[in-house]
């Protein structure tokens, strides 16, 4: 699986990606959240509040519901907003 971190999320984790292979329990978004919080100061840093990160899987916005697989790419970036 590829994660990649953006904006202020990658300044807490520290790092841009990563490839990273999940225990299988890891089934969707808020699953792969509540592990990677779990990995290091940084990523528990980002994901301290889930609410203010979103997510997408394979280039598409992904609820925390959403399944994720080895495969995937998988991306974490503050929430956007317009003016």
């Amino acid at each position: 699986m590829r994660v990649l971190y953006f904006a202020w999320v990658r300044q807490k984790v520290g790092i841009a990606e990563e490839e990273l292979a999940p225990p299988a329990e890891v089934r969707d978004v808020a699953g792969l959240v509540a592990w990677l919080a779990a990995r290091t100061p940084g990523h528990a840093a980002a994901f301290a509040d889930p609410r203010q990160v979103r997510a997408a899987v394979n280039q598409d916005f992904a609820a925390p519901d959403h399944p994720v697989a080895a495969n995937d790419e998988v991306a974490f970036f503050p929430p956007v907003t317009g003016g």
